[in-house]
C-alpha cells in the first residue's frame, strides 16, 4: 500500500511539474524545422504557420531549412532535439511515410520518434507540363510519352521522395517509362520545368498555380476523385482517362517524442486554431491545399496507417533506391 501511495505521489508530482513547464512554454524562441529549401511547398506553409504561433504564443516561432535525404536530414535533426516543445518538425509524407517504406535503416523511427501534433493539410498531386510541349490532356501526354521511352523526364525533390514513387506509381499506372531526375528540392525543379529542360512535374499544385495560371504551364489532371476547389478546370485522373492513379500528400507537426503531454495540447489548440483562420483558409486555398486539422491522436493514426500503405504500395511497384 505505502509503495502505490509513493507511485501515486511520483505520478501526480510528475504532472504537477508538467503543467507547470507548459504553462511557461514557450521560454524562448521555438525553431520550426522545415526539411526542404526555401521557396518550395512546405517552406511556404510553414512559414505560414510560424508567424500564426508566433502571434498566438508572443514568442518567435522561425523556420530553419533543413534540406537534403527527401526530408530525411531535417526529420533526423528534430528527432534528436529535447523535447521540451521548442523544436517542432514540419512532418511530410516523404520524411514519415516513403522514405521510411523505401529505407529499412533511417535515423529516427517515424513512428516511435515523435509526437504529433496536429495535421495541416492534404494536397493530391497533378500532373503538370511546359506549356511548349504538344498535349493539352493527359491522354495525349500519356500517348506522347509512349512513343518516347525512356526520353521524357519527372522531377522530385531527392530520390526516396513521395514525388519519386508518385513518378513509378503513374509510370506502371499509364504504361510508360518516364525518366526520374532528382533534384534537393521542388523549387529548383520548377526552374527546370519552366524552362523545358525537364518534362514533367507530378506534384501538388503549390508552387506551380501562379505558372498554370500565367499559361506557362499546363496542369493535365490532379489525382484525386474530386476538382480543386480552387482550379475546376483541371480534370480528375479518372476523368482525363487514368482512372486508379490517386495520390496525395499530407504536411503536419510534430515535436521529438517525450515532449511534455500539456505542451502538446496546447500546440495542438493553436494550430486548430490558426487552420480555421480566414487567411490561412484563403492561403491555403490559393495553393490548393485544404485544411485538414486532427488530434495528436488522430494524426498519430494517419501516420502510422500511412506509412502502411506506403510499403505495400513500394513493394506492388518494385521500386528500389538508385
Amino acid at each position: 500500500m505505502r509503495r502505490m501511495l509513493t507511485l501515486l505521489t511520483g505520478v501526480i508530482a510528475a504532472m504537477a511539474a508538467s503543467a507547470a513547464f507548459a504553462q511557461g512554454y514557450p521560454a524562448k524562441p521555438v525553431r520550426l524545422i522545415v526539411p526542404f529549401p526555401p521557396g518550395g511547398n512546405t517552406d511556404t506553409l510553414g512559414r505560414l504557420m510560424a508567424q500564426k504561433l508566433t502571434d498566438a504564443f508572443s514568442q518567435q516561432f522561425f523556420v530553419e531549412n533543413r534540406a537534403g535525404g527527401s526530408g530525411v536530414v531535417g526529420a533526423d535533426a528534430a528527432a534528436k532535439s529535447p523535447a521540451d516543445g521548442h523544436t517542432i518538425f514540419f512532418g511530410t509524407t516523404g520524411a514519415l511515410s516513403s522514405a521510411p517504406a523505401l529505407q529499412s535503416k533511417l535515423g529516427y523511427d517515424p513512428v516511435k520518434s515523435f509526437a504529433p501534433i496536429s495535421a495541416l493539410a492534404g494536397a493530391p498531386v497533378v500532373v503538370i507540363v511546359n506549356s511548349a510541349m504538344p498535349v493539352n490532356s493527359l491522354k495525349e501526354f500519356i500517348e506522347y510519352a509512349k512513343q518516347r521511352p525512356g526520353k521524357l523526364t519527372y522531377g522530385s525533390a531527392g530520390i526516396g521522395h513521395f514525388l519519386h514513387v508518385a513518378g513509378e506509381a503513374f509510370n506502371a499506372a499509364a504504361g510508360v517509362q518516364l525518366f526520374h531526375v532528382p533534384y534537393k528540392g521542388v523549387n529548383q525543379a520548377l526552374v527546370d520545368v519552366l524552362a523545358g529542360r525537364l518534362d514533367v512535374m507530378i506534384d501538388t499544385i503549390v508552387i506551380y498555380a501562379p505558372h498554370v495560371q500565367s499559361g506557362k504551364l499546363k496542369a493535365l489532371a490532379v489525382g484525386q476523385g474530386k476538382r480543386l476547389l480552387r482550379m475546376p478546370e483541371i480534370p480528375t485522373t479518372a476523368e482525363a482517362g487514368l482512372p486508379g492513379y490517386e495520390f496525395s500528400s499530407y504536411f503536419g507537426l510534430l515535436v521529438p517524442a517525450g515532449t511534455p503531454p500539456d505542451i502538446v495540447r496546447r500546440l495542438n489548440a493553436e494550430v486548430v486554431k490558426a487552420l480555421a483562420a480566414p487567411d490561412i483558409v484563403d492561403s491555403l486555398g490559393k495553393m490548393g491545399l485544404e485544411a485538414a486539422p486532427t488530434t495528436p491522436e488522430q494524426y498519430a493514426t494517419l501516420i502510422a496507417e500511412d506509412l502502411a500503405k506506403w510499403r505495400r504500395l513500394v513493394g506492388q511497384i518494385g521500386i528500389k533506391l538508385e
